[in-house]
């Protein structure tokens, strides 16, 4: 399989996106899925800063290390080419996204795709609430990112070899 390339994105890119960033990762290493993960906000808000105080605490309660530095998405980017996935955190997002692309195109996708129905549509911006917030945050990723590697990957991750 070919590397794959994965882009969250949100819309300061330090909470939301830098958070799916590091969970995709340690999914992917876990699961020894060769996959580049970066992250990206639609506005320029926090370009060249670390993730926010309180989304980092809450990733490294679970183990998750944010490391990445605010970048504001580039059209670049949204080139086919260039990532295999676009991920956007939000419907805002997305709809900036394909604003920008200006053309219609598949890769470009909102997270909760990769998520049932019991959850939301968006992933919610814990930026301006409590605490819970970010952890709401994390546990959609936790639930969608394998799902996404396993999408990418085109077989079966989660089979870990055992018989019936």
């Amino acid at each position: 399989m070919s590397i794959k390339r994965v882009l969250f994105v949100c819309m300061g890119n330090i909470c939301r996106s830098p958070a799916g960033e590091a969970v995709m990762k340690r999914f992917a290493e876990e699961f020894d899925i060769d996959v580049e993960i970066d992250s990206a906000g639609t506005h320029d808000y926090h370009i060249g800063k670390g993730a926010d105080p309180r989304m980092k605490a809450a990733a490294e309660a679970r183990g998750y290390e944010l490391k990445s530095l605010a970048r504001q998405v580039t059209l670049e980017d949204l080139d086919d080419d260039n990532f295999d996935l676009v991920l956007a955190m939000d419907n805002a997002n997305y709809e900036s996204l394909i604003a920008l692309a200006d053309r219609p195109t598949t890769h470009i996708r909102v997270f909760s795709d990769y998520l049932d129905d019991t959850w939301p549509n968006d992933v919610p911006d814990p930026y301006y609430g409590d605490e819970e917030g970010f952890d709401d945050v994390l546990d959609m990723l936790e639930e969608g990112c394998p799902v996404i590697l396993q999408t990418l990957a085109g077989e079966e991750i989660f089979d870990m070899g055992f018989e019936e």
